[in-house]
Order: structure tokens, then sequence, then C-alpha cells
């Protein structure tokens, strides 16, 4: 049997009370577990682990903190027999709603993305796990055409280039991927030039995920529920946009909100969620001109499928169903990347995010 830890992020309130953790059998696609409780903490949106994979961090998705207008990020240490989380620290996110973050190779700082406030942040990590206080934030500025969504800057994900030279960010409030140069020895991030790239006026990105190649990075536009493929110049840190798709069926009607993309480990498929729709599509992704083709799609198996994440086999894909409170398992068909429901759900209040760790 060959098994895996999976971490669920969750918004709390109601029946959750922060991360949960769950055994995944990545033989034969099934949880081996109930899922239990292994860190308590408030409205722990997203994950990440520490390069070492002794730590774990989450966002604190919220308002208010130490009395102050931002959010937190809180740092906890795994048990390696049991996989609990053991609570080390919490610091300001620098901005409200905290929603993505991100850690280095070298595990020197984690990189967080504050959604309402339209902020990034840096925060250095001591050697034993611990934040320290934000070293470096950037501020977004401008809007979009879509009064209710766009007033403002609202980033929405951080993502490191393969070199950690560059840190890009999707701006969903001003239509932008933002690129910054990222010093990890200081700590800092400072515009790039050009500072980023904008997309169609409306279209809301959102998530970000690279080829493995490292050669193209493909966005999630939230709002327009649309893909863009970008090209990348390692050196320059530039984006050059050569395809953009829509991610939901042309049939659909109604108002639908894409939420999460991913590309297979072997860089063959690309899939993305739409909430509203409550499906994910799939592209195959060309060997050579890494453009997209329409492959299939499948129903999420729930309502609003926040996330989803493939499992270390490349076997497997797992979906978040956050409006269902239900995580569904779905088997990858090696030949054409198109999901099919594997038969095995299990029960998580108000589940965003999955993140699998290394196979025990």
């Amino acid at each position: 049997m060959r098994s895996v830890r999976a971490y669920v992020g969750t918004y709390t309130g109601g029946e959750s009370r922060g991360i949960y953790l769950l055994e995944f059998d990545s033989n034969s696609g099934r949880f081996l577990s109930d899922p239990v409780l292994a860190g308590e903490t408030e409205h722990p949106s997203f994950l990440a682990f520490h390069p070492s994979g002794r730590f774990l961090y989450g966002v604190n998705e919220l308002k208010t903190f130490e009395g102050r207008p931002t959010g937190a990020v809180s740092a906890f240490g795994i048990d390696a027999a049991t996989g609990r989380l053991l609570f080390l620290n919490q610091q300001p996110s620098e901005g409200t709603d905290p929603c993505h973050l991100a850690v280095d190779a070298a595990g020197r700082n984690l990189i967080v993305a504050n959604y309402s406030s339209g902020t990034v942040a840096v925060l250095p990590l001591s050697r034993d796990g611990h934040l320290q206080r934000a070293s470096s934030v950037r501020h977004g500025s401008g809007s979009g055409p879509v009064r209710d969504r766009q007033e403002g800057p609202h980033a929405h994900m951080v993502l490191l280039d393969e070199a950690e030279r560059f840190v890009l960010w999707a701006d969903l409030g001003t239509d932008r991927i933002l690129v910054d140069r990222y010093d990890a020895a200081a700590g800092t991030l400072e515009p790039n030039a050009p500072d980023g790239v904008g997309v169609e006026p409306g279209s809301g990105p959102r998530h970000l995920a690279w080829h493995p190649s490292r050669r193209a990075v493909y966005l999630l536009n939230e709002l327009s529920s649309t893909v863009s493929a970008f090209r990348f110049d390692a050196a320059r840190g530039t984006l050059h946009e050569f395809q953009t798709v829509p991610a939901r069926a042309g049939a659909s009607h109604g108002e639908t909100i894409a939420a999460e993309i991913a590309v297979s480990p072997g860089g063959r498929f690309l899939y993305a969620s739409n909430r509203g729709d409550d499906d994910i599509a799939v592209w195959a992704i060309d060997g050579a001109t890494l453009g997209l083709t329409p492959a299939g799609r499948v129903g999420a198996g729930g309502h609003g499928p926040r996330s989803f994440a493939i499992d270390p086999s490349g076997r497997w894909l797992v979906a978040a169903n956050q409006a269902s409170d239900s995580i569904v398992v779905f088997r990858l068909d090696p030949e054409t990347g198109v999901p099919a429901a594997a038969g095995s759900t299990v029960m998580v209040p108000a589940p965003v995010c999955v993140l699998f760790g290394p196979s025990n």
C-alpha cells in the first residue's frame, strides 16, 4: 500500500475548526481515514509546505489581526509519526484577506498574496520554521471594468519562477500579471521592467500554473472563465501571451466563476475548475508549441469546486467542493487525461484546498 498524507485548508465557523488531515491510498484512489483536525486555526484557506517537509504554513484569511487591518499567516511543525500539527507562531500578512502563499526552495522566505488590500508581502523564515515580520511589502494599484469585483487591486496568487529570480502575482482587480524581481537573501521584491502584462479587461486573473518545462505558464481568469497561455523569458522575466481559450462549456448559461488550474506532472494535460457550472475542464498540451486543445470535461461531484489537486503518483485528481463540504476522487486516464469518478468521497467542512505530502 502506498499512502500519502493530505492536508485540507478550510473556512472555519460552522463545523470547521482549521486544517484537516487525511490518509490517501495512491494504489486504490481511496481515503484510508476519516478527516481529523490536524491543527486548529482560523480560516486557513490555503496551505504550503516548507521544502524540508518539517513545517506547514497556512494563511489566516482575516480582515483584522492584532487590532490592525490585516490578515495573518500561521506556522506549524509537522509530527513525523502522526502528521499532526504543532502551532509555532503567527505573523501579520500585511494585507487583508490573505488567500495564497508560497515558500521558496531554500526555505528562506514565505511570500503571501493579500486579496482585499491588493498587497504581496515577504515573510522571512527562521531555521526552526518560525515566521518573522515582513521584510518587504508590494502594493498593487488600479482597477478594472467589473465594478463589484474590480474596484481596486486584488492579489490572488504568488508564483516563483524556476531560478527564483522573479515572483509572478495574479491581480484580479486590475487584469494584470505583475512580475517582481526577487532577492531571497534580502527578502525583498522590486518591480521588474516591464512590471508585468495585461489581459483582456474584465477577465479577472486568479491562479497560475507552470508547465514543467517552465517555457510557459497558464493563467486562469476567474471572471471571464478563460485560460490564457504565456511564454516566459527566464532571463528578462517577461511574459508573452500566445493563446486564450474558454474554460466553460459552450452551451453553459448563467454565472460561473473559474477557480483552480493545474498541469499534470508529465506536462501533457491542463485542468481548470468552474464553480457555478461545477465542472472540471481538460485540455491536451501540445509537446512542441505548449498550446491547448480541448480534451473533455467532467462534473466535479459536488458544488463549488474551489480547488483540486493531483496526487504525487499523477493517477488521481481530488476536487475540494466547498459548497457541498466534500472531497471527491477522480481517476485520470493516462491517454486522454480526462478524469472519471472513482467512487471515493469524504466529507470535510468547507474545504478550500488540498495539499498532498510525500508518499509514506
